[in-house]
């Protein structure tokens, strides 16, 4: 055949054809075809994107904007719902309450931390007011006054993370609820900062005798913790440092009291800080009642009762402010009925936080406890996966295989071998006599790890916790798909494989309890407690490094400035 026969050949074969073939682009590998006749077209094919799982976030507080900051949103479907559309640094509360830092300087607006994140998160200003696990729903309703509408709506979840914090504990106490004000968000702090302007104009009007003027400027402080105490003394300093300047004809007429149930302030802290914190107070001339139960408070006067000798006497009062605890949210009360955990006090989830009789919920921050599992209730289960010949016994080589598996399910065990100064794992099998044994049976096993959890504890109710936990959480939802096909967590000794990830533990990273007169106490991992001016300057730094954006940063350093330099404002605003 001939070069021109083969080329009309080829002319024949392509003008006949029905269809047009194109070759595309850049080496392509892209071909594309089209009818010439009959002009019908083809259905286009797209590859959709299987539908996201959607996550439901209550809350706005340290353990849900942690959570939020770290997730990546591109992988869920995420919404928001929270009464207050921002994130409060609550540790700096106290100093709002005395205009040392403006109420806004702590606060950073929920959607500009959102919208910062990889993917698109929605939130919505509402509360919830009902979860509903069986249906998977959540039922809301905004608290926004002159709404059109009943404002009242309901989420569908795939998965529910609870971060809605708690509510101050009253105990019950008469009164408290109309006439104390409680130290727990933004607005309480700003009526106490109101409310202690209005004492002292109260005072200073002509016709106040001067024993009104005594129980005007009575301020009281009921709760020894990290806030009260921490709230009578930044009262202290801007009494001392502003507002004696301003009213200077009552300046002898203020009293500071802090009334504790318990024998010692700051009893959650070392014995070394209670009792520094316990002394200066008494230098500053802030009475310490310690011993003593609120029975009862009314507009003017706060009833106690003394432990020791049951003696009940009435104090006059300016100001209370109630800080003694929380309590569970009444909408975690109904949920707590609704998955059988009536009987307790607070939410209990597991040590992967995911909340026990519900696999798609989890609870962090303050309306939660981690029930950490006990080893004694394993222990069986243990021993016969270490003993893989099925002997009856264990050398200490099957012990060491399962010792990283133990540590991580039950940290309770190495809290106990610090506590008891064990060096490792083989002081364990010394037996009674205190020889080492080569083998034991299962009896010896127990008896080894029987006490192992004492050392369980719950954890305290503070940011540091709430947001090591947002931040963990955050982490096993981004490695979800991952952990499926290769799990990180310890082996399950009571079924086969492993746990998908490793349990939450906590990192203790020290904590600051300010007492005024620009000293604080502090105390640090490694046992190390550090008290006065220089770490007054480790808390600044601190505080300052943990704000949660640049522009609260900026504004709580230049609120400190400000004040360093200018004083306080007492204006009424």
């Amino acid at each position: 055949m001939t070069v021109s026969s083969f080329f009309n050949r080829a002319s024949r074969v392509l003008s006949s054809s029905n269809f047009l073939f194109l070759c595309t682009l850049s080496g392509g590998g892209v071909v594309a075809y089209s009818e010439s006749q009959t002009g019908a077209e083809r259905p286009s094919i797209q590859a959709t994107e299987p539908s996201k799982k959607k996550v439901v976030v209550l809350g706005t507080g340290w353990a849900a904007t942690s959570f939020l900051k770290d997730l990546d949103a591109s992988l869920y479907d995420v919404q928001v719902v929270s009464p207050r559309n921002y994130f409060a640094f609550t540790p700096l509360l106290p100093s709002v309450t005395c205009g040392t830092v403006e109420a806004r300087s702590i606060v950073e607006p929920v959607r500009n931390i959102i919208k910062k994140r990889k993917g698109e998160i929605n939130f919505w200003e509402a509360e919830c007011i009902k979860i509903d696990s069986s249906n998977k729903k959540v039922f809301c309703r905004s608290n926004i006054d002159n709404l059109v509408g009943s404002g009242e709506f309901s989420l569908d979840y795939d998965f529910l993370v609870v971060a809605v914090g708690a509510q101050v504990n009253t105990f019950n106490t008469p009164g408290v609820k109309e006439n104390c004000h409680f130290l727990k968000d933004v607005e309480d702090a700003q009526r106490i900062r109101l409310s202690v302007i209005d004492c002292f104009e109260k005072a200073v009007l002509p016709s106040i005798t001067d024993q009104e003027q005594r129980s005007i400027l009575h301020f009281v402080v009921v709760g020894g913790g990290p806030t009260g105490v921490e709230f009578a003394a930044e009262l202290h300093d801007y009494v001392l440092e502003d507002l004696i300047k301003l009213y200077p004809t009552v300046k002898d007429k203020v009293k500071i009291t802090v009334i504790q149930s318990g024998d010692h302030i700051l009893n959650m802290f070392d014995d070394r800080i209670s009792s520094f914190a316990e002394q200066k107070f008494t230098r500053d001339g802030i009475e310490v009642q310690t011993g003593c139960r609120v029975i009862g408070v009314d507009d003017k006067v706060i009833t106690m009762k003394e432990k020791s000798t049951g003696e009940v006497c009435s104090v006059p009062h300016g100001l209370v402010v109630w800080s003694t605890g929380i309590s569970t949210l009444p909408v975690i009360r109904d949920f707590m009925k609704e998955i059988g955990q009536a009987e307790r006090h607070v939410l209990a989830t597991n040590e992967w936080l995911r909340v026990k009789g519900c696999e798609e919920v989890y609870a962090l921050g303050d309306c939660s406890s981690i029930t950490q599992r006990k080893i004694m209730d394993d222990i069986t289960a243990i021993f016969e996966a270490a003993d893989k010949n099925k002997s009856g016994t264990l050398t200490i080589e099957e012990f060491q295989e399962v010792v990283d598996d133990i540590v991580l399910r039950y940290p309770q065990v190495e809290h106990y071998l610090k506590q008891k100064h064990l060096r490792d794992f083989s002081t364990l099998w010394k037996d009674l006599q205190g020889n080492e044994s080569k083998e034991i049976g299962i009896e010896a096993f127990k008896l080894a790890l029987c006490h192992a959890d004492s050392q369980v504890k719950s954890l305290p109710a503070t940011a540091q916790v709430a947001a090591q936990q947002g931040a963990y959480l955050a982490r096993c939802f981004n490695h979800m798909d991952h952990a499926e096909e290769n799990p990180e967590g310890p082996r399950r000794f009571s079924g086969s494989g492993r746990h998908k990830f490793l349990p939450f533990r906590y990192r203790h990273l020290g904590q600051f309890a300010p007492l005024g007169g620009e000293q604080t106490a502090a105390e640090l991992p490694g046992d190390w407690v550090s008290m006065g001016h220089s770490t007054q300057w480790l808390w600044y730094s601190v505080y300052a490094s943990k704000q949660v954006s640049w522009r609260t940063r900026v504004l709580v350093v230049s609120d400190w400035t400000r004040r360093f330099i200018f004083g306080r404002d007492s204006s009424r605003v």
